[in-house]
């Protein structure tokens, strides 16, 4: 069974290019275009990671972290963000306790390295 992971962001370009990406490694993609989208699907069909921005409308990724660890605190989460200032990357994985942080632009290879990595802590 091939893991699947769920890719949050507002951008299209950003889910299809993580979809091109990860598909070609035999992961599958679920993507949502906003936080509330994620938290919809989630409670449908529990990925096995996600990959999630933080600048979104409506409900930030941050918000959407909350929420999604509320119910499913052993779920694997990485932002996937453009901000990528020290205090950002700090924010995120020291305060907010991400599991990664991911900055945009990203490479294939770091992409692919990092989400097997987040795939590792779901046992997958």
């Amino acid at each position: 069974m091939c893991p699947k992971v769920m890719v949050v962001d507002d951008e299209p370009d950003t889910i299809d290019l993580v979809k091109l990406i990860l598909e070609s490694e035999g992961i599958d993609v679920i993507g949502a275009s906003s936080g509330f989208e994620c938290l919809e699907f989630i409670k449908e069909e529990l990925p096995d990671a996600v990959l999630l921005d933080i600048m979104m409308p409506d409900m930030n990724g941050w918000e959407t972290f909350h929420k999604i660890k509320e119910d499913n605190p052993a779920l694997p989460v990485a932002m996937l963000t453009v901000k990528s200032q020290e205090f950002d990357k700090m924010l995120g994985l020291h305060v907010i306790k991400a599991d990664d942080y991911i900055t945009k632009p990203f490479s294939r290879r770091e992409l692919i390295k990092r989400t097997r990595s987040l795939l590792k802590l779901k046992g997958q």
